[in-house]
Order: C-alpha cells, then sequence, then structure tokens
C-alpha cells in the first residue's frame, strides 16, 4: 500500500500537482490492531490538513477507525484498498473502499471448487476475526447452495502453533474432503501447507486474498489458488504501464491488489476529487460518493471504480490465481 501510493504521488507532483500544488502524504502505522487503529483516525480527524484517508488495510481496522473518520465535528473520508468484511458496507456515509467484499470471494471461490475443481466436500479452516468468519460464511452458504458439504470447520488464532490436529480430523472425517479452504491471513496458510506437507496431505488448496504473498513460500505453496480483486497480469494497457513503473521503482518485484488500489484513489483523488471538490472534507466525500453514480466511474488499474450507495464497489470481479514459479497468475476458468 505504501510503495504504491509514495509511486503514485511521486507520478502526481512530477506532473504539476494538484492546482499547482504538491500532494503529500502521512504514513501511519496502524499494526493492525483497532485500538491502534482507533488513535490513528482520531488523530487524522483532529489534523485539518488531512482531506481523506486511504485506509485502513485490513477489516478490524477499518471498521474500528471508520467509524471514527465519520463521528465528531469534522468528519473526514476513508477510502480502503482491502478492507473486504461485509460489516464495513454503509458503516457510515464517509466510508468507502474500491475492493469487493467477502461474499464475492467467498462465493467465488465456492464456484471455483465446486465447478473447477469437481470438489463435494470441503474442510474450512478460519482465522477467528471479522475478515474469517466473513470469508467461512460466504464461502460455505454458496458451497452448500451448490450441492457440496462442508466436512468441517475449524477456527484458529494468529498465534496457533500448529493445524495438525484440525488436519487430521479431516482425514479421517467419513468421506473426507476434496478441498481445503483456509479463510486466513498469510501467516496461518503457511502453517496449514507446512503441516499438509508433514501429514504427507495433497487436498487442492484454495484461500482469500488475504493469502497474497504466500507464493513467497516456495515450493509448499505451488498450486494454491487465491481469490483477488486483482493480479498483476491483467490484461489492460494502463495496467501494465503501473506494473512496469512499480517495477522500476521497487527493483523488478510485482504489485498486488492492496498496492494497485491503493494507487487507484491516489490517482483517483488527484485527477478527479480534488480538482472538482477541493479541500473541504464535506465535498470531497459528497463527490466520492457520485462517482458511478451521476458522475462517470474511475477507470484505474484494478477496473472501474464506481460506488454503490454503501460505499461498496459492486461492479468488482474476483478472480482466481494459482501460485506457478513464486508468483500468482490468473488461472483460466
Amino acid at each position: 500500500m505504501q510503495r504504491a501510493a509514495e509511486l503514485a504521488v511521486k507520478e502526481i507532483n512530477a506532473r504539476g500537482g494538484v492546482r499547482g500544488r504538491p500532494l503529500e502524504l502521512r504514513i501511519v502505522d496502524d499494526s493492525g490492531r483497532a485500538d491502534i487503529a482507533i488513535r490513528v483516525a482520531q488523530a487524522f480527524a483532529d489534523d485539518p490538513a488531512v482531506v481523506a484517508v486511504i485506509g485502513h488495510l485490513t477489516s478490524g481496522t477499518s471498521l474500528a477507525a471508520g467509524r471514527v473518520y465519520g463521528a465528531g465535528r469534522r468528519p473526514v473520508a476513508m477510502i480502503s484498498p482491502s478492507a473486504s468484511s461485509p460489516d464495513l458496507s454503509g458503516v457510515n456515509p464517509f466510508v468507502f473502499r474500491v475492493c469487493p467484499t467477502d461474499l464475492s470471494h467467498g462465493a467465488q471461490l465456492a464456484r471455483y471448487a465446486r465447478q473447477t475443481l469437481r470438489a463435494r466436500r470441503a474442510g474450512i479452516i478460519y482465522i477467528d476475526d471479522d475478515y474469517g468468519r466473513g470469508l467461512r460464511l460466504s464461502f460455505a452458504a454458496e458451497f452448500r447452495r451448490l450441492g457440496g458439504t462442508i466436512a468441517e470447520e475449524d477456527p484458529s488464532l494468529s498465534a496457533t502453533p500448529s493445524l495438525e490436529p484440525y488436519l487430521a480430523r479431516m482425514r479421517q472425517e467419513a468421506g473426507g474432503i476434496d478441498v481445503l479452504m483456509l479463510a486466513t491471513e498469510r501467516g496461518g496458510a503457511e502453517i496449514a501447507l507446512r503441516d499438509q506437507a508433514r501429514l504427507g496431505l495433497r487436498w487442492p488448496t484454495i484461500g482469500g486474498d488475504a493469502l497474497t504473498g504466500i507464493e513467497a513460500a516456495g515450493p509448499v505453496a505451488e498450486g494454491v489458488r487465491v481469490s483477488s480483486a486483482y493480479l498483476p497480469d491483467r490484461p489492460d494497457e494502463r495496467n501494465a504501464v503501473f506494473v512496469a513503473a512499480y517495477a522500476r521503482a521497487y527493483e523488478g518485484q510485482r504489485p498486488d491488489h492492496r498496492g494497485a488500489g491503493a494507487y487507484d484513489i491516489v490517482q483517483m483523488l488527484a485527477a478527479r476529487v480534488f480538482p472538482a471538490a477541493g479541500t473541504d472534507r464535506r465535498a470531497v466525500r459528497d463527490y466520492l460518493a457520485r462517482i458511478g453514480r451521476d458522475l462517470p466511474a474511475y477507470e484505474g488499474v484494478t477496473g472501474a471504480i464506481a460506488f454503490d450507495t454503501h460505499g461498496d464497489v459492486p461492479a468488482k470481479s474476483v478472480v482466481i490465481g494459482v501460485v506457478r514459479g513464486g508468483r500468482i497468475v490468473a488461472e483460466a476458468q
């Protein structure tokens, strides 16, 4: 997020900034914790120089901070590139996001499991937080609707050192499982993959966008399928230019969905919102709310951004990528 946002600001300022003035980023780390996110949000809300917030990264921090941004005498718009919990929808009029919700991710993963992998029985391991519970519920509902069976659903915590007991129990289930769904963050997924290898299990493994980065785990991650709102090999000239610029700026690295979303938000604010609305917080929020409704959608590297009345982008699609040779690449549906 930070790297892509900084790249966007560098490009914008090289073009002369916004109305001849340079754009400035203020970077703060909320540590992925709701209590710190609330303090960050309060500090931003209290600072009159802050006219919009890009973030937060996770659903839990976005839910906590979003309530602060929408309250008080001078609320400020928050636009998240990656917070996907359905609970964020419409939490207040100042909260937006440019990514699909877990309802879309879970449903797409379930359709992929049933229709492409031909799985009949699924096991789910989920992190017991807003993200994990939301993804688990949406996947399970769609998988069952398509005629599949959820053999087992097990919660985990970020500090869980081993998932072997869950995996061993799934193996012993009558009928076993045909696919393992990981509604976890990357660290939990790596633990599950290593434990699978130790147990000699070779279930097809799928997971949500929080698994992005799992491709760096080496051979153990080969073949893992990941849902995402964005992949770097998206066939679009605008995206190709962004990916090339990112690689030049950051030594051959590739952006992920979080970075691409942050890049789009900065560029959208600079190109469309600030020139029309200025720096008045209410005007910025009101202009954002019109994008995709009575104003044209913003065409970014992640696709068209068009907000609904809840601050969501319901037209944004979810794609399935597969880990091949240390990269997540698009897989034909």
